[in-house]
C-alpha cells in the first residue's frame, strides 16, 4: 500500500533509546501526515534493539522493520530506502527524530520548491551541538569530498527529504556502502540534475555514537577512495 510519507531508520545496537525515540516519532508524526510507515533497518544487532522493535510493532501499525545481518548502515539504509512505499521520503536517524525537520522539509516537498531536501549541520543557521570532534570530522569529509568530487554543498550526512519517484533510480546506482553510502546519494543526486536544497537544523544527539570516531577513519578513507574511483570527478 502507498503511503504519503517513508521514513527510513538505520539502527545499530539501539536497546537504550530505540523505544522511546519511536513512540514519540510516530505520535509526533501522526498530527502532520495522515498516512505514513516508519521502517526501521535493523543491522547488525546484538543488544536486543529487534526485540523491543518487534514488541512495539505488534501495536503499531505504521511500524516495519528490515534485518540486514551484518553492522553495514549503507546497506541498511539503501534497503530501508529501496522498501519505502511513500510519495515522500525521509532518511533520519534514531538519535535525532527531528520533526521539525520533517514539517519544513515536506513543506518544500510539496510546494514543487525542491526534489531533495538536505538538513545541513554546517550553514548558516544551523545549530550543532555535537561534540567539537565530531563537528571537526564533519568539516573535514565536507571539504574532502569537495575536493575530490566537486560536492556543491554543506553536508551530506545526517537528515534528508525527497521525492521518491525522483530519487530512486540514484539510489539503486550507489554502489558504496556502511558511511559514505549517503554521500554518494547526495553527489548522485546533485549531478543527476536533481532539484536540490540546504536547510539548516539542530542536532543534539540523544546518546554518545554507537560506532567510535577514530575507529571509523581507516574505514571511511577507503571508501572515500572507492567512491572517487566509482564517481570520478565533476566534469
Amino acid at each position: 500500500m502507498t503511503v504519503a510519507l517513508s521514513i527510513v531508520i538505520p539502527i545499530y545496537n539501539e536497546a537504550a533509546i530505540v523505544r522511546s525515540a519511536l513512540v514519540d516519532l510516530i505520535d509526533q508524526t501522526r498530527r502532520h501526515c495522515d498516512t505514513f510507515e516508519v521502517i526501521i533497518a535493523a543491522n547488525g544487532c546484538v543488544d536486543g534493539s529487534v526485540r523491543l522493535v518487534q514488541e512495539l510493532q505488534s501495536r503499531t501499525p505504521e511500524l516495519r522493520l528490515l534485518e540486514v545481518g551484518e553492522a553495514n548502515y549503507g546497506r541498511a539504509l539503501r534497503e530501508g530506502l529501496l522498501a519505502a512505499t511513500g510519495t515522500w521520503v525521509i532518511c533520519e536517524e534514531i538519535d535525532l527524530c527531528d520533526s521539525d525537520f520533517h514539517v519544513e522539509a515536506l513543506s518544500v516537498l510539496r510546494a514543487g520548491q525542491a526534489q531533495f531536501v538536505i538538513g545541513s549541520k554546517r550553514m548558516t543557521g544551523a545549530a550543532d551541538e555535537r561534540p567539537l570532534v565530531r563537528q571537526v570530522a564533519t568539516q573535514v569529509m565536507s571539504g574532502l569530498l569537495r575536493l575530490s568530487l566537486g560536492f556543491d554543498g554543506t553536508d551530506t550526512h545526517g537528515l534528508k527529504a525527497f521525492s521518491r519517484e525522483a530519487v530512486l533510480p540514484v539510489v539503486r546506482a550507489c554502489q558504496v556502502e556502511r558511511d559514505l553510502f549517503a554521500s554518494e546519494l547526495v553527489i548522485r543526486a546533485q549531478r543527476a540534475g536533481i532539484a536540490m536544497r540546504e536547510i539548516p537544523v539542530r542536532v543534539l544527539e540523544k546518546r554518545p555514537p554507537s560506532v567510535h570516531l577514530f575507529r571509523r577513519v581507516p574505514r571511511v578513507l577507503r571508501d572515500l577512495g572507492r567512491l572517487v574511483r566509482v564517481l570520478g570527478p565533476r566534469a
